[in-house]
């Protein structure tokens, strides 16, 4: 997120709509706009100040994002119940935490990131090939997905590949990319079931934790896990209440009633370079588009009703995209 305080060209003269066709035509993205030594942000980036003074940002050292050590959890019965507490309450608490030995091997992660490092440098020409807001395509290159719903655009370039149920064909994808790179991104939910991230160790990702942001601080080789506003990927929501084998204020998750938060972030741009993350979202696209999610019944009684309506997948996430909430959780939509 890009913010400014002057009110330089905010005259009636101006023409976003311009603005936003020249830039998406140029498929270069904001890396475009950097490589071309750009001195001002262009008004299309620059969110009103008090997106950003809303909330506080924590000063306490105390307030930390939990980080769970998952070493042992599939030798040892004790230590795996240990552990699914762990994941429960930070699911209850915060809706993200970090995850180490994961079973991920360091080369591997530090392989994507540079990965996903050498695709963002290639010249803008190689690049062009793979930049499209074609909703079918599997494999797309593209700067803001939103660019041209949301209010203001964020200092964000993505590539991004589609990998279940049926993943594209290796001849399709970039040499040198497998998943996703941000520059910055606004306040929001994710409208999937769970997210795992891979971030690098430049910083800048914030959750909204009891009305202040905290800053979710690089730990080399941890995964990010943050639960999202649908939460119902089967063996996770079934390893995180422990009752069967393992097989980013906050809005609450649909299915789990609001036992889980599906946590509020964003990321924030820094002058330390640019950051790159390699996100996973987990969501039922391999499903029939027609099943119908709602509070998982184990978890409802007298005492707990459901407090959601029961929607499909795809009817969540197409009110989540047209609306374009503002950081507002899409939830509150499907409340009784």
């Amino acid at each position: 997120m890009m913010t400014c305080n002057t009110r330089e060209g905010m005259d009636s003269e101006y023409d976003r709509k311009s603005e936003l066709i020249a830039f998406d035509d140029s498929k270069a993205g904001v890396k475009g706009l950097v490589d071309a030594g750009v001195a001002k942000i262009p008004r299309m980036f620059i969110h009103p100040q008090h997106n950003l003074r809303e909330k506080s940002v924590s000063t306490n050292a105390q307030l930390r994002i939990p980080i769970i050590d998952l070493e042992g959890v599939n030798s040892d019965a004790i230590l795996r119940a240990k552990i699914i507490d762990k994941v429960r309450n930070a699911c209850e608490i915060w809706g993200i935490f970090q995850i180490v030995n994961h079973g991920i091997l360091k080369s591997v992660l530090e392989e994507m990131i540079k990965g996903i490092r050498r695709f963002n440098e290639q010249d803008t020409e190689v690049k062009k090939e793979f930049y499209t807001r074609d909703s079918s395509k599997k494999v797309k290159f593209v700067s803001n997905f939103d660019l041209f719903q949301a209010p203001a655009a964020t200092w964000k370039d993505s590539f991004s590949c589609i990998i279940n149920p049926n993943p594209p064909d290796p001849t399709d994808m970039p040499a040198l990319a497998q998943n996703q790179n941000d520059y910055g991104t606004k306040t929001h939910t994710d409208p999937t079931f769970l997210t795992v991230l891979l971030q690098d160790q430049v910083g800048g990702l914030q959750v909204l934790h009891e009305k202040q942001w905290v800053n979710v601080n690089p730990v080399p080789g941890a995964l990010v896990i943050n639960t999202g506003d649908l939460l119902h990927n089967n063996s996770f929501h079934k390893f995180i209440l422990g009752v069967y084998q393992w097989s980013y204020n906050v809005s609450d998750s649909l299915v789990s009633n609001d036992m889980f938060r599906s946590a509020k972030h964003r990321v924030l741009a820094n002058h330390k370079g640019p950051r790159v993350s390699v996100a996973s979202f987990f969501s039922p696209s391999s499903l029939p588009p027609s099943k119908l999610y709602g509070p998982i019944k184990e978890l409802l009684s007298e005492e707990n009703p459901p407090k959601y309506k029961e929607t499909t997948a795809r009817d969540y996430g197409t009110y989540h995209r047209a609306e374009r909430l503002g950081g507002t959780s899409a939830l509150q939509h499907f409340k009784l």
